[in-house]
């Protein structure tokens, strides 16, 4: 489970993972981010956003999510529950409620669950895999929510999703994105009953295929890796990933003391070894980690975008100036371009140097993403060139990245500069462009 929230557990029966409810202290706010990384989140919030009638809720829900009004959220079997202050500062109990699955359904799901020992250990890596939903769908089996699934009830007394309700359905989904089974819960059945009942189904599954008891001195002991796998056993966890160290390596000094005529620029080849040991450094902590950004495949840095990379590393001045002048930018456009790496790498420099013009579907959605960022009579004037939007009378402006993220720049010394790390929506980041988050 991951440290972004904390559990607590209250009741005769609510001791731990496999319980019939499970209350999660309340989420620090949103600013700046989505509300749903994963696949299975983002198709709950779908089932939510494609059902509501009243798109103003909407709005209101995610700005309420946003600010961190939704309080502590109790999950039990048919409903999620929790106190959310309205904008004028009311609490309101408010409740989403979800058919649970019958006896027939969680027994063909389990079935199809320890066909694979790939989908047991998913689950237990906190994923939800994509071929194992797909498969029960098609046996009848809905674990995701669909249009008119999610049933709101709140002490507003709104008929639809209010916005104390949809506010609860977005921190929902960055509850989902921690832990799937916190939707299997929803859906009926706790972690630990679940895992039991699979542990329980895989034995009695290995067991029915063993060999028969006269043919036993003339089969060979123990089974293949690839029989043990195609017979769904539950395979025992892999080992812990290593720790990654606190700092990276320092590669050895090199003989300062060179003869000149050899060619070897010493100080630029310790520089170069030093950053070497940084990118192996910053490798090791993106393979350790999750969501991190990758380049396309088969893409790989130019030499242009590779100086700005270096650069950022501090060089001293001569190697700077030479990276400034390898990447034909010159000092001041390497220090623009080097801003914007250290805001967000490789998509953060092309979203400063590239200049885009979106096709009508990307521009359709960046103009929805616009629309509903802000209620009809706060909504600011932008102006509008290509992937750039320019709030009139100010020196603000966002881009809209290729990958559907906005990013926040301001004007200095009348040249646009970057001015934070990308935002999921365009409110997030014009308001960190106007100084005003």
């Amino acid at each position: 489970m991951s440290d972004a929230y904390d559990e607590e557990y209250d009741g005769a029966n609510n001791d731990g993972p496999g319980t019939d409810e499970r209350t999660f202290a309340a989420l620090p706010p949103a600013h700046g981010r989505g509300f749903a990384q994963s696949w299975w989140g983002q198709a709950w919030l779908k089932a939510l956003e494609d059902t509501a009638l009243d798109l103003q809720q909407l709005k209101a829900g995610r700005s309420l999510a946003r600010a961190g009004s939704v309080g502590a959220v109790s999950v039990r079997p048919g409903r999620i529950t929790a106190v959310v202050q309205g904008r004028d500062g009311t609490p309101h109990r408010s409740d989403v409620l979800l058919q649970e699955l019958s006896e027939d359904e969680w027994d063909r799901f389990l079935g199809m669950a320890v066909e694979r020992a790939g989908h047991i250990a998913a689950l237990l890596d906190r994923e939800m895999p994509p071929h194992l939903v797909e498969d029960a769908a098609a046996a009848g089996v809905e674990l995701l929510p669909g249009i008119g699934d999610l049933e709101p009830e709140c002490d507003c007394d709104a008929w639809d999703h209010c916005g104390h309700t949809a506010a609860l359905c977005y921190q929902m989904a960055r509850l989902l994105d921690q832990d799937p089974f916190v939707l299997l819960l929803m859906r009926g059945r706790g972690e630990r009953a679940l895992l039991d009942e699979l542990q329980v189904r895989s034995v009695a599954q290995a067991d029915a295929q063993l060999i028969p008891e006269e043919t036993h001195d003339a089969a060979p002991e123990g089974v293949s890796a690839a029989q043990a796998y195609a017979e769904g056993a539950v395979l025992p966890p892999l080992p812990p990933l290593p720790a990654l160290p606190p700092e990276p390596g320092l590669p050895p000094a090199l003989d300062t003391e060179t003869d000149p005529a050899a060619g070897l620029d010493v100080a630029a080849l310790e520089f170069l070894a030093a950053q070497t040991a940084v990118e192996a450094y910053r490798l090791l902590a993106d393979a350790l980690a999750s969501g991190h950004e990758r380049l396309p495949v088969g893409r790989e840095l130019t030499p242009r975008e590779d100086a700005v990379r270096l650069a950022a590393g501090a060089p001293d001045e001569e190697i700077e100036a030479r990276l400034a002048a390898g990447s034909g930018r010159g000092r001041d456009g390497l220090a623009l371009a080097v801003r914007a790496w250290e805001y967000g790498g490789h998509a953060a420099l092309s979203v400063l140097e590239e200049e885009w013009t979106p096709q009508e579907e990307s521009l359709a959605r960046a103009r929805a993403a616009l629309d509903a960022a802000w209620e009809e009579d706060e909504r600011p004037r932008l102006r509008a060139a290509d992937n750039r939007w320019t709030l009139v009378g100010a020196d603000a402006q966002v881009r809209h990245g290729v990958d559907g993220r906005w990013w926040p720049y301001r004007k200095e010394r009348g040249r646009w500069t970057p001015a934070g790390p990308a935002a999921q929506d365009p409110a997030t980041a014009l308001a960190v462009a106007t100084g005003s988050e």
